[in-house]
């Protein structure tokens, strides 16, 4: 039993954190929300809607499509920060949206 606690805390330890950094967009330049999404491979930014008063909204963002799940690949779209209202940024698409496309784009940032 010891040794199997053992092995569980140090596979635990050995294990990578799960984290992912959230930050405002708003507060941040469009330069430091994309490197961040750059070195980290996926945050979460969150902003003020544009169209309900007091909401939030938010959604991951990635480096590229490695970053992504199985049936989702990497597309083009704007977010506001603080000195950018139209910041462009990828985020994860369902690769149904892709209308018969035959091939998959490969975007990076």
């Amino acid at each position: 039993m010891r040794k199997m606690l053992v092995f569980v805390a140090a596979l635990l330890a050995a294990s990578p954190a799960l984290a992912i950094s959230r930050y405002n967009s708003q507060t941040i330049s469009c330069d430091k929300a994309r490197a961040a999404i750059h070195n980290e491979g996926a945050v979460i930014l969150r902003y003020p809607s544009p169209r309900v008063r007091g909401m939030t909204l938010f959604d991951r963002y990635v480096r590229n499509s490695r970053q992504c799940d199985g049936n989702e690949y990497a597309e083009w779209t704007t977010i506001p920060t603080k000195d950018n209202p139209k910041c462009r940024v990828l985020n994860c698409q369902n690769i149904d949206n892709l209308d018969g496309m035959l091939f998959v784009p490969d975007n990076s940032l």
